[in-house]
């Protein structure tokens, strides 16, 4: 859980980063955009640790890449990050409003959404650390269709006040992670719809998926929702575009009930298959994913172990109709099968 701050150390967090989001908001968002690259390209230099734990993520998820290849792809991360927190973080509210939006979105193959949110229909929207990941809910909101977002709280509750009230001026729901499932589901049957960052670590629990040739650990909640209330879960990307305060909404995949009621294990295609659109997110820009991200932090216990892979779990894997039979032979190899 959040962690409870002095009084003293919560002001003296609050106060300073208040004063610079009011100098940030007195500079254009271009200058501004340029400026916090140019501080995510020094902390990239200077933050040894964070630096290798990136290159060593992007090695991994692309082997065809050189290491000079990699290390460039994560400075560009790096950057990225500074932008979106530094120069995004605080003028988007001032931007992304229900008059001027259509200056910085673009929506693309979203008919499909679009349809059940003017219906009054709930869906489940899941998105990863890629491109703008706050965007999505925010915008949707400043549209007239408010979602409630799964978010954990800030330790400063100085700061997390003030980033709430931010995020929801114009609908959008916070729903604290702690015990927030229930209140998801009480929303959800008031035609709500609800809103995950869906490529958390999920702990030694987890439900292990692929994701990049590996298995990472995904939390099972978003697909017990689906399934409980018969619910789409609309993959959605909100890339940048040219560098520049400028996105495009798009919606990488639509999962229908339809999809998996048929299928041997309908939870674990459902995990798996949100997180292929996760994957398709971050190959589409790599360089707008946080590779400083620990998401294979956790292993499955069989590995830890060293012992082979389990039978079932081999099964759920080849049981996803996109998997081929080289890369279920590529995943099983990783782990001292052949």
């Amino acid at each position: 859980m959040a962690q409870q701050q002095s009084n003293l150390i919560s002001w003296s967090q609050y106060l300073p980063l208040r004063a610079l989001a009011v100098l940030i908001g007195c500079v254009p968002i271009d200058i501004n955009m340029q400026s916090s690259k140019v501080i995510g390209d020094l902390f990239f230099r200077l933050s040894k640790k964070r630096r290798h734990r990136a290159i060593e993520n992007i090695s991994t998820s692309f082997p065809e890449l050189t290491h000079e290849e990699a290390r460039a792809l994560a400075r560009k991360s790096m950057e990225h990050l500074f932008q979106l927190f530094v120069a995004e973080g605080v003028q988007m509210p001032s931007l992304i409003t229900p008059t001027s939006w259509h200056k910085y979105i673009e929506f693309k193959n979203v008919e499909q959404i679009t349809a059940r949110l003017t219906q009054n229909k709930p869906t489940i929207f899941i998105t990863g650390h890629c491109g703008n990941w706050e965007l999505l809910g925010y915008a949707l909101s400043v549209l007239g269709y408010p979602i409630a977002a799964l978010a954990r709280p800030l330790d400063n509750p100085l700061i997390n006040n003030w980033v709430l009230s931010i995020r929801e001026r114009f609908g959008l729901q916070i729903v604290t992670k702690f015990g927030g499932v229930s209140v998801l589901q009480e929303l959800i049957k008031q035609n709500k719809s609800v809103g995950f960052i869906a490529d958390q670590n999920a702990g030694d629990r987890g439900m292990f998926v692929p994701f990049f040739g590996r298995l990472a650990s995904t939390y099972k909640s978003i697909g017990l929702l689906a399934m409980k209330y018969e619910l789409p879960i609309a993959a959605v990307h909100a890339k940048r575009i040219d560098g520049r305060f400028k996105y495009e909404i798009s919606v990488t995949d639509f999962i229908e009930p339809d999809d998996w009621n048929n299928q041997p294990d309908p939870l674990y295609y459902i995990t798996a298959r949100y997180n292929k659109a996760i994957e398709q997110m971050v190959i589409n820009a790599p360089e707008q994913y946080l590779w400083l991200h620990r998401r294979w932090k956790s292993r499955p216990k069989f590995e830890t172990n060293n012992l082979p892979m389990p039978k079932k779990l081999i099964q759920q894997i080849e049981s996803l109709p996109w998997m081929t039979n080289q890369e279920v032979a590529n995943l099983t190899e990783c782990y001292n099968l052949s």
